[in-house]
């Protein structure tokens, strides 16, 4: 099934909830939007990127598409979404994680927005983090009071979901890049904003995160080992001859930062041929391997914080060199999917089962 057979019926607004390996939050999670869309008719997809525990199962007792990846080698951020956005019918697309739950009274406060401002995109709200025993979703929510992307007002992302308009994701090209491990709602945001589009975070709470229980390292671990960490050098490879370029160059504050990491790693690797006494050019590397570690740690007021801040700007800056030379597919060709259960079939199953029963008693 790809975009084109789908042009024969439709709905005010889908709800696409992209999972993998999600079956402690999953029932939750579905059971919100179709709470959310329940008023306007709409629907709920649920793309799939090969889970291997009972997610499809789970998912499979309640009234909503389900697509899956015909290849778990292809599992990425970026694919997640646009398997979704393929097999969905809504003039109004909202991206949803397994892990979070709706706020359904966000669809109303976002459709009405939408209506009332053409010449905007996409909406997002607020999302409440709900896991803050973890060090990287404290991080994240201290992020969401302090930079311009989670203020209300028009921003340049939608980081964490975002309800869209399809006539702009078309004009756009495709909702995500497939070939991206992250990233994907900011450079989603640039196709747009490039071509003029807008994009506004509403001053009311979007939906609620429960994020996982990985502690921080390994989780650095796990992102390296999934690509995730490789992102940033999937956007700017993807951007590169594109009118979007300057937009990554202008608003990626993480591009600038891991550039001036290799020039720490420069000059860290360099120190022994400065042409100074070897007693002050020892003390000019101790001093310039500690800097950044001593700064952070006052600027976060943690030595733990200061240190996984450091570490993470290591691993992101190699990630970024991983991801400027990783091969790309086109982004606009189909994904291969299938499709598992339509919504339909839950109605028939539950019918089929129940006349079973029925028959059974009579006899």
């Amino acid at each position: 099934m790809n975009q084109s057979s789908m042009t024969s019926s439709s709905c005010l607004v889908s709800v696409v909830i992209k999972t993998l390996n999600e079956e402690a939050n999953i029932c939750g999670c579905i059971e919100s939007a179709l709470q959310a869309v329940e008023p306007y008719g709409g629907e709920v997809v649920l793309a799939d990127s090969c889970s291997t525990d009972r997610t499809v199962e789970l998912a499979s007792r309640y009234p909503i598409r389900i697509v899956q990846l015909a290849d778990a080698q292809e599992r990425c951020c970026g694919i997640g979404p646009q398997l979704g956005f393929q097999h969905s019918l809504g003039e109004y697309v909202y991206i949803l994680d397994g892990d979070m739950k709706l706020v359904p009274s966000f669809l109303e406060h976002g459709l009405t927005f939408l209506a009332q401002h053409p010449e905007v995109a996409g909406v997002g709200g607020h999302i409440r983090e709900l896991n803050l025993e973890n060090l990287e979703f404290r991080e994240r929510a201290l992020r969401q009071v302090q930079e311009p992307h989670h203020m209300p007002g028009q921003v340049d992302r939608l980081d964490s979901g975002g309800l869209y308009r399809r006539r702009a994701i078309l004009e756009a090209g495709y909702f995500s890049d497939r070939n991206l491990h992250s990233y994907e709602e900011f450079e989603l945001g640039i196709r747009l904003r490039s071509r003029g589009w807008k994009l506004w975070r509403l001053p009311v709470d979007s939906a609620t995160h429960y994020g996982h229980e990985t502690p921080p390292y390994q989780l650095l671990k796990r992102r390296w080992n999934s690509g995730y960490i490789c992102g940033l050098g999937e956007l700017v490879r993807s951007a590169i001859g594109k009118p979007q370029m300057r937009l990554v160059l202008r608003d990626q504050r993480e591009l600038r930062l891991y550039t001036a990491v290799w020039v720490w790693w420069a000059l860290l690797l360099t120190a022994g041929l400065w042409p100074i006494p070897e007693s002050v050019g020892a003390a000019l590397f101790a001093a310039l391997l500690l800097l950044p570690l001593l700064a952070m740690a006052l600027r976060k007021r943690s030595m733990e914080r200061g240190l996984y801040s450091v570490v993470s700007w290591c691993f992101n800056a190699v990630g970024l060199l991983r991801g400027l030379f990783r091969p790309r597919r086109d982004a606009r060709a189909p994904i291969a999917s299938r499709v598992l259960q339509e919504p339909g079939q839950v109605a028939a199953r539950n019918a089929s089962i129940g006349a079973a029963g029925s028959s059974l008693s009579a006899s």
